[in-house]
């Protein structure tokens, strides 16, 4: 990869030299590949491709730790950061404006955006055979943990269904994107939506890092699950929705990520703020709430609730609260009060 040959059983990080700054200062692409010992498939697990989406960093810098990993059939390859100007300057896009998730499989002339996408699309992507892609909502929107592919594919369904989380949206392709680029080339991508952006959430970081693993024991990379009972069901949306602000003011959200509404339901009031004055934001569907807006000031037609349509959304509702039981008492999930060194001691049955 990238010139470099790791061979089975060893693990390197490396720098790909992919850009710089005006004061001439380098910018380096960081891939960590870890070759199992036996042979199996390669996954691309990677992160901010928009710069401020910050859980899939912290999710790549924990799975790298992993004891489980020492099992590994097949090959792991971790990019944490993939749009590096943005991350430097905590921003989605490119110093350009450009979203780098429209700009694959790029070219070598091309803009920044371009070339950036490029050079991972060359040396990284294509010499992996399965990616999972880590997001968060944009900035001051929030998303439940939620998987996002192309159904249609059954390779790709098999991946969706086995990293075992609540909600699957079944999303179509966007040209330029990384899911569809790497798709069209016949490899399966699957997006991980957690989150929002410049936040990072322990709810998100450890469904996604069970997620993972869950998908890498499916694709046979890592040993089956000891404790089965763990697995969540997964629940295929057949639709979703935005719901938009129908005037300007001040947004109050009455409801939460993962309720379950139904028609008529009152899901945020939004009032004036020089004036009593106040109108109600209902809900026209039955469904789930996955996307919600946490900025309070708001302007007429702005987005405020991402709403997912299910055949018994009342069972997803009770998916969502078991799994977030199961999530909340993980032992990875207060990484935080385990002390240097003792992550690696953490197996994940």
């Amino acid at each position: 990869m990238a010139g470099r040959e790791i061979a089975p059983g060893e693990r390197l990080q490396f720098d790909i030299p992919a850009a710089a700054l005006y004061t001439h200062t380098p910018l380096d692409l960081t891939v960590e590949v870890i070759h199992g010992s036996r042979p199996g498939p390669a996954l691309l697990v990677c992160a901010g491709i928009h710069g401020d989406e910050l859980n899939g960093i912290e999710i790549i810098r924990r799975l790298r730790t992993l004891k489980t990993l020492k099992s590994l059939k097949g090959t792991l390859v971790l990019v944490p950061v993939v749009n590096l100007h943005g991350f430097i300057h905590q921003s989605r896009y490119l110093p350009d404006r450009r979203d780098l998730n429209r700009c694959f499989p790029g070219s070598e002339s091309g803009s920044l955006g371009s070339r950036v996408a490029h050079l991972f699309f060359t040396d990284v992507v294509a010499r992996c055979t399965h990616i999972i892609d880590l997001h968060t909502a944009a900035i001051h929107r929030d998303n439940l943990p939620q998987i996002r592919a192309a159904l249609d594919n059954p390779e790709v369904k098999k991946m969706a269904m086995d990293f075992s989380i609540p909600v699957i949206i079944n999303a179509g392709l966007i040209e330029g994107t990384l899911r569809a680029e790497a798709g069209e080339r016949g490899i399966p991508v699957l997006t991980y939506e957690a989150g929002e952006a410049l936040r990072l959430s322990e709810t998100s970081i450890v469904t996604g890092i069970r997620g993972i693993t869950n998908a890498m024991r499916g694709l046979g990379m890592l040993p089956a699950r000891r404790n089965r009972a763990a697995a969540t069901e997964p629940n295929i949306a057949r639709s979703s929705k935005w719901f938009r602000a129908n005037s300007d003011g001040m947004f109050r959200p009455l409801v939460k990520l993962g309720t379950r509404v139904k028609t008529g339901d009152l899901l945020g009031i939004i009032s004036s703020p020089f004036s009593s004055a106040e109108v109600g934001v209902s809900s026209t569907i039955d469904g789930i709430v996955i996307g919600m807006n946490n900025l309070p000031l708001v302007y007429e037609g702005e987005a405020l609730f991402h709403i997912a349509l299910f055949g018994e959304a009342g069972v997803v509702q009770d998916d969502i609260t078991a799994h977030a039981s199961v999530i909340a008492t993980d032992p990875l999930f207060e990484i935080e009060q385990v002390t240097l060194g003792q992550i690696e001691d953490i197996d994940l049955k």
